[in-house]
């Protein structure tokens, strides 16, 4: 049995694999491997995903999640794993940007994207991460993600750069003030997944010309700053992963057009495509 796993800080999805069909979905609470010692995931597999799997003859394990980016993290996660999955012969740990481009773009070349609350990319080409222009975070980078529309969008209404009633409604809609925002963006911890709370407000109000123009603009910014960065970015499909690629789709397809890009996939999350990737 295969055991393949999509790992984010919210939650961890699991699905255990025979002959190509799903027999079980898991879902445990999501780590950042960054942030936790190998004892402390060893712990939480223990705890959440051991007496879930108790039984079944895992023997390869394709686990996939944010902050794996070193062979020192990576080898701590796959540890982890072991100690909690002794049957398992083979175990491989990947970052999720792999895991967007095994799910888009299966064993052929393309360009994989991943659009949630950060943003990232890279050129795959078919078997490994080719090219990857660093994403650099919410902050110098991470262009077109949900934390980065929420920045834009927040500095946007505390300047009064967009238009009275719609800065009135998005106030009172979260029951939210210039000090209460300043206070959860600089002094709280995940400020950026704060930002990405708000932009379900973007989505809604799509139709204003101002939100409009504040969403192109912030997907054009990834286009030009990320993807023109690959070679061959022109003749290669532009594909996504991620929530705020699957709820924007029209903007996004429209800003890939203005800037000489083609749209490929877009999914919201990637468990199909990897389950599709592991058993072909």
């Amino acid at each position: 049995m295969i055991l393949v796993a999509d790992c984010g800080s919210t939650k961890i999805d699991w699905c255990l694999l025979d002959n190509g069909k799903v027999v079980k979905q898991v879902f445990t609470l999501g780590m950042n491997a960054v942030m936790l010692t190998e004892e402390e995931m060893r712990q939480r597999l223990a705890d959440e995903l051991a007496p879930e799997i108790d039984g079944y003859p895992v023997a390869e394990v394709y686990f996939y999640g944010a902050g794996c980016i070193s062979p020192e993290v990576c080898g701590n996660v796959a540890s982890a794993i072991r100690a909690n999955i002794p049957s398992a012969t083979k175990v491989e740990v990947h970052t999720d940007l792999l895991a967007a481009a095994r799910a888009l773009c299966g064993r052929s070349a393309g360009i994989a994207c991943i659009m949630g609350t950060g943003s990232n990319s890279c050129y795959y080409d078919g078997e490994k991460i080719a090219d990857n222009v660093s994403p650099l975070g919410f902050i110098l980078g991470d262009e077109g993600s949900g934390a980065v529309l929420g920045k834009i969008m927040l500095g946007d209404i505390l300047k009064n750069q967009l238009p009275a009633d719609l800065c009135e409604k998005f106030l009172k809609q979260y029951d939210l003030d210039r000090l209460t925002i300043i206070r959860r963006v600089y002094k709280e911890p995940q400020g950026n997944r704060f930002l990405a709370s708000v932009t379900p407000f973007l989505k809604e109000n799509i139709d204003r010309p101002e939100v409009h123009a504040l969403v192109l603009n912030a997907f054009k910014a990834f286009f030009v700053r990320n993807i023109a960065q690959y070679p061959r970015y022109k003749e290669l499909d532009v594909n996504f992963i991620g929530s705020i690629a699957y709820y924007y789709r029209d903007v996004l397809e429209e800003a890939a057009m203005e800037c000489g890009c083609r749209i490929g996939t877009i999914i919201k999350s990637p468990m199909e495509g990897l389950i599709k990737f592991h058993t072909a």
